[in-house]
């Protein structure tokens, strides 16, 4: 068999489609997947660069809208690691513990998921504004950002970490912990190990909600540029002010952010696949 064909039948191979739905589903997902993210985000990124790469640059760089940038990332960072060491805590406890009300609690975990954001941020006003009903003050002010976005994220990490602690074998933690290894080190050495790449995806994907979240943080937020102001609000305003071309470019720049995050997670997630079947 000369290199040519071998070359043929290797391309051939390639377009070869396999799977249950043949090509016709294929190209109908992707048409959808076209129509609804590709097409809009395309004429998005089109639009950012209207006045050419130095009017996208001086948008995105402008004082204000660094700012914004900065405080955005900033909050959700601090969300992503609150909700990390929360949403493991409370799966945790789903999962290995038993109380009353149980099956109550595990439902409101999806409560962020139906609920419209805005009437977080209602609720949120109500309770920490400035009649705030316990003397608890958070409004237009970062703290306040912080409990607002770790209400919608939470379920992120709830819901990665469950699955895999349902799953885990508790042989192993017994006996460990029949060959003397106190809780703590059993945790450390046994289940966080397990756990890690579902807490990393949890806390990724709840940093990339956090990242262009708009509803929850509108009204408790308070606006303020520079010290509560985030991307999103930034965004609104430049709208406002007849600026859409600054807005697209911003909204650029969040969608860059929260696409390396999630393929960064997209590697992770592939190399932890891999080394658990050479594993076995």
């Amino acid at each position: 068999m000369t290199d040519s064909s071998i070359g043929r039948k290797r391309g051939r191979s390639w377009l070869r489609v396999t799977g249950s739905v043949g090509p016709l589903g294929i190209a109908i997902a992707v048409l959808w997947l076209s129509l609804i993210v590709l097409l809009p985000l395309a004429a998005l990124t089109f639009h950012s660069f209207d006045e050419g790469w130095s009017g996208f640059r001086d948008a995105v760089t402008a004082p204000a809208a660094l700012d914004a940038l900065r405080v955005t990332v900033l909050v959700s960072v601090i969300v992503a690691v609150i909700n990390v060491v929360m949403g493991t805590l409370i799966a945790w406890v789903l999962v290995r513990d038993e109380f009353p009300g149980k099956s109550i609690v595990n439902a409101l975990i999806d409560l962020p998921f139906a609920l419209p954001t805005i009437v977080a941020s209602i609720v949120l006003l109500s309770l920490y504004g400035p009649e705030s009903p316990i003397d608890v003050h958070l409004n237009a002010t970062q703290p306040g950002l912080v409990v607002a976005l770790a209400f919608v994220t939470l379920p992120f990490v709830v819901r990665s970490v469950q699955p895999v602690l349902i799953e885990a074998d508790r042989e192993v933690e017994q006996a460990a912990a029949s060959l003397g290894a106190d809780n703590l080190t059993t945790f450390r050495r046994i289940v966080l190990p397990t756990l890690g790449p579902a807490i990393i995806s949890g806390g990724g994907l709840a940093f990339a909600r956090a990242i262009g979240e708009y509803g929850s943080v509108v009204l408790i937020g308070g606006n303020i540029p520079r010290r509560t102001q985030m991307a999103s609000q930034y965004i609104q305003q430049q709208i406002e002010v007849d600026r859409p071309m600054n807005a697209a470019a911003v909204s650029v720049a969040l969608l860059v952010i929260s696409f390396l995050t999630l393929i960064v997670l997209r590697i992770f997630a592939d190399r932890t696949a891999r080394k658990e079947q050479l594993s076995r």
